[in-house]
């Protein structure tokens, strides 16, 4: 199984706040590329979306990276990134994917990735370099991994939902899809309710790029959904067990997710929206 290409893993979202759910979506990605025979999966990066989105009951993206950084202190491979999330503006999903140059997301993985923590360091590298760091094609590869080679590529992991915001008018420019799929390509596990098949079959576009789309199929269905977990929170409901204990007491200590912050941006236009039309 020597040669498999190194992957990267990017969700990109509001992770309003993070759940066991968006957790587990890098887990059964991992499963499903390691079992397509063709990839070896060397890291995962959570990256939050930008105050700027304007989304209704959006809390502060500082409480927003300290909750995803708390719910992940037990992944060995899964980082949190906030370059997207520091921008004043929001950023476009292709932005964030480009050369770190332009995202920095070449700064996020650490010198020092072990199985058992993800060390923080004053050491990061580009993403392409970090993976041949932690998967070397040599000798030493343990025994148990199967070993990667050559540059790393980078694939944006998503809910199966995700594919139906391509059908949002205003929402996404032709040419970021183009390259979202095309360039990089999409990991996308399915929900139950949504048939990916069918919009990859609707849209021209994503049937073209069909092949850099791979569907993974959640068998143990998990309908664990922020929204829902912020209602209950709000009605003064127990979130346990939908969300790390860790998570739930910063929440608590910080008052987070109140009637009163889920009126923030209340009648606003996601910024998508409202930046694509000026771009056109």
């Amino acid at each position: 199984m020597a040669g498999r290409i190194p992957l990267i893993l990017l969700a990109c979202g509001s992770f309003n706040p993070i759940t066991h759910q968006h957790m587990r979506l890098f887990e059964l990605a991992r499963d499903h590329m390691h079992q397509t025979g063709l990839y070896q999966v060397v890291g995962g990066i959570v990256s939050p979306v930008s105050d700027g989105y304007a989304k209704q009951g959006l809390v502060s993206s500082k409480h927003r990276l300290a909750m995803a950084r708390l719910g992940l202190q037990s992944s060995d491979w899964v980082a949190v990134d906030e370059w997207e999330s520091q921008q004043a503006d929001w950023t476009e999903t292709v932005v964030t994917m480009r050369s770190p140059s332009h995202s920095g997301l070449g700064h996020l993985l650490r010198e020092e990735m072990t199985r058992s923590s993800l060390a923080e360091t004053k050491h990061r590298y580009h993403y392409n370099r970090a993976a041949e760091k932690r998967w070397p094609s040599t000798k030493d590869t343990p025994l148990d991994r199967p070993s990667a080679s050559g540059p790393s590529q980078l694939k944006l992991l998503c809910g199966a939902d995700f594919l139906e915001t391509f059908k949002v008018p205003g929402l996404w420019r032709a040419e970021h899809i183009e390259e979202v799929v095309g360039h990089f390509g999409l990991v996308c596990v399915s929900r139950s309710g949504l048939q990916l098949e069918q919009a990859i079959h609707e849209s021209d576009l994503l049937y073209k790029h069909r092949h850099n789309i791979f569907l993974v199929h959640e068998w143990i269905r998990n309908e664990i959904s922020a929204t829902e977990v912020r209602r209950a929170l709000r009605r003064g409901l127990s979130v346990k067990y939908l969300v790390p204990d860790s998570v739930i007491r910063y929440i608590t200590e910080h008052n987070l997710y109140t009637q009163d912050s889920e009126l923030k941006n209340k009648g606003a236009k996601l910024r998508p929206l409202t930046k694509q039309t000026v771009l056109d």
